[in-house]
């Protein structure tokens, strides 16, 4: 998850530490393996109108492919108590939970920054969080330290049903490059390898679910659907951040991208 805006006071969190324990972990070096695995977890750096189609879509995928649900982020840095939350983030946990039960394949994302990232704030003399500078893959967004590798704050919510995932894609861990999408890290070239590993399975729809609405789970729709994939994002299984209108500018470049809007009943 990523954004601008102010991380709220800490509050008790409802998750701890021991989220994601006993999961393989791999680096990229294991990528082609991984994608013929069964289980395995990667390392890797405006309203649309509710109808029928749209519904019979979310329930069968287009043209009876396979489907997937993603699970965006959902991190205990990024809910309430954590370094950077979204407000109400923990809300959303029993919606996606209820959606776990409907899919065969699950993927979820996880940020997983080293010590001295280059989004973090702490890593350049005399910037703050929310400062931005100059990077060679654009400007680049300053944060609070979140989500290093080991710590609570990285580690996936521990009330989330994730036992049954099949593929954890780990983002961010290059030093020197922020990942933004479950696809592509934030240069817009370098691919994590979720799109081979759908296509292999035969997988067309996907959707997705966690936070931020209006970044990640943004940058990770609207990438999916430039990439050939039938896109749904499930409106009330996720949370935005809405800095100035960032939602309402979300949704809409979701729109013209092909993404649509749904909500957890639609799908069968």
């Amino acid at each position: 998850m990523k954004g601008i805006f102010t991380p709220p006071q800490k509050q008790n969190a409802p998750c701890d530490s021991s989220a994601g324990e006993g999961l393989p972990s791999l680096s990229r070096r294991h990528l082609i393996a991984a994608t013929f695995g069964a289980t395995a977890m990667i390392a890797c750096g405006g309203a649309i109108a509710q109808t029928e189609n749209r519904q019979k879509t979310a329930r069968n995928g287009r043209g009876g492919g396979k489907r997937a649900l993603i699970i965006v982020d959902m991190q205990n840095d990024f809910l309430p108590g954590g370094a950077l939350a979204v407000e109400r983030g923990d809300e959303i946990i029993p919606v996606i939970n209820a959606l776990y039960e409907k899919f065969d394949t699950i993927i979820v994302t996880q940020d997983w920054h080293p010590h001295g990232h280059i989004s973090f704030a702490s890593a350049h003399d005399g910037k703050e969080p929310n400062d931005t500078i100059d990077t060679p893959n654009g400007p680049q967004i300053l944060w609070p330290d979140h989500c290093v590798q080991g710590t609570w704050g990285a580690k996936i919510c521990k009330d989330l049903r994730i036992t049954k995932a099949q593929l954890i894609i780990r983002k961010g861990y290059n030093i020197d490059l922020d990942s933004y999408s479950a696809f592509k890290e934030a240069d817009g070239q370098t691919p994590t390898g979720l799109a081979g590993y759908l296509r292999e399975r035969g997988i067309a729809h996907l959707f997705v679910t966690g936070v931020a609405t209006d970044f990640c789970v943004g940058w990770t729709a609207i990438d999916a659907a430039s990439l050939g994939f039938d896109v749904s994002v499930v409106e009330d299984a996720t949370r935005g951040i809405n800095l100035d209108g960032s939602l309402d500018k979300a949704w809409e470049a979701m729109k013209k991208a092909g993404v649509s809007r749904i909500k957890a009943s639609d799908i069968g």
